[in-house]
């Protein structure tokens, strides 16, 4: 996918702006919506069981990336790198939750084939907008509980957004250093931009009614095969299927506006 020319560093999060604005716009809302339950609208589901929408959660986490593509798909090829992710959550209705998620990630990895000698670091940052599904009924989550709130909620989650990258591939099987040289970059307009899809599942552990934990797996499908900068294009690999990466996170989810 053609990337936009970037310049600087700096500017790689301007694409990242509009998102930004937007989910600030989004938890004021819905701020406002949840300021107290005087002011809430109650709203029903198909059993005629009354809820309400919010509150919003705000999401931290931590972790680790994965890569897949060109290199390998296996794990002892891995220059394991460091994952942060940073958005928030609000519930449109039992069971259904929307928000937006940042997340910064670094990937590397060593050649499964020796004799290619070859190896990357990516640097990639992501804006997307998510739905998320816990298939487990919550009675915390109606406006007339029958039953304590659930402690463990397993979820699903789906999304799609933007990825910027910025890779660099050199000859090696160890992590790059200040005396590593790297191979000249397969494009001219790093860091570039492309599609992200991410999917994965989690587990969440209530630890107070404001305060939630989770541990999160996912899978990010690019529609790029760039990520590593090794592809057929510049006569690194053969083929040509986009790459991927996974990450790895325990995350934080804390309510402040929740009564």
């Amino acid at each position: 996918m053609p990337g936009a020319h970037l310049p600087s560093d700096r500017v790689i999060i301007r694409p990242l702006l509009p998102a930004l604005l937007l989910t600030l716009a989004s938890t004021q809302l819905a701020t406002a919506q949840d300021g107290g339950p005087e002011r809430r609208r109650r709203h029903y589901d198909g059993n005629a069981r009354p809820y309400y929408r919010g509150p919003v959660r705000l999401t931290l986490g931590g972790g680790v990336g994965l890569y897949s593509g060109d290199l390998t798909s296996g794990l002892s090829e891995q220059l394991v790198g460091p994952s942060f992710s940073a958005g928030l959550l609000y519930k449109v209705r039992p069971h259904w939750l929307v928000g937006g998620e940042f997340s910064y990630v670094q990937l590397g990895a060593k050649d499964q084939l020796p004799e290619r000698n070859l190896a990357f670091r990516t640097k990639a940052g992501s804006g997307v907008v998510l739905f998320r599904f816990e298939p487990l009924r919550d009675e915390g989550a109606f406006a007339d509980p029958r039953k304590p709130a659930a402690l463990i909620k397993p979820y699903l989650k789906a999304g799609v957004g933007f990825l910027l990258y910025s890779p660099k591939a050199y000859n090696g099987t160890l992590r790059p250093d200040d005396n590593t040289t790297f191979l000249p970059s397969e494009r001219n307009d790093y860091p570039a931009m492309a599609l992200v899809a991410p999917v994965g599942l989690g587990l969440t552990l209530r630890l107070t009614p404001k305060l939630n934990a989770s541990i999160e797996g996912s899978y990010s499908f690019i529609s790029t095969d760039q990520l590593d900068d090794i592809s057929p294009a510049g006569g690194r690999s053969t083929s040509d299927r986009n790459d991927g990466y996974g990450q790895v996170e325990l995350k934080l989810e804390y309510a402040p506006w929740r009564r």
